[in-house]
């Protein structure tokens, strides 16, 4: 979570935004950035999360991630208030039936991402899928 977390801080930074993207962890360790494009120039976020997470799915049938990541800038309601945030949504899924969703609130001030309180919620459990 750490290194994909980075690159949406970079992004933001640098761009003041960023589009949908993932990572994964492979058997040994190893990390591997992804993205997903589809052949447009501005497709819909929904599209690209779609296109990563199929991706996901078919490579962790294949037995090639130990665990994944999808990230997404959103604007998330801040529990125990009603104040909405821009945030990065993190998706974690792990082969071990782990699934959470991690929020990072943010504010963009003098051109670079101040993060709040991250919280969390369960996850949608659908890379890794284990038929009952």
């Amino acid at each position: 979570m750490r290194d994909v977390l980075s690159f949406a801080e970079l992004m933001l930074s640098r761009e003041g935004g960023f589009l949908p993207f993932g990572g994964a962890m492979r058997q040994d360790g190893a990390l591997v950035p992804v993205a997903g494009y589809d052949g447009r120039e501005y497709p819909p976020p929904v599209d690209i999360i779609r296109l990563i997470k199929d991706g996901f799915i078919e490579a962790a049938q294949r037995g090639e991630f130990k665990a994944t990541a999808v990230v997404y800038d959103v604007r998330a309601k801040i529990p125990g208030t009603e104040e909405k945030s821009d945030a990065i949504e993190i998706s974690l899924d792990h082969r071990d039936d782990y699934s959470v969703i991690v929020i990072f609130p943010y504010k963009i001030s003098d051109g670079k991402p101040i993060i709040g309180t991250a919280f969390a919620h369960k996850g949608e459990a659908d890379i890794f899928r284990r038929d009952k």
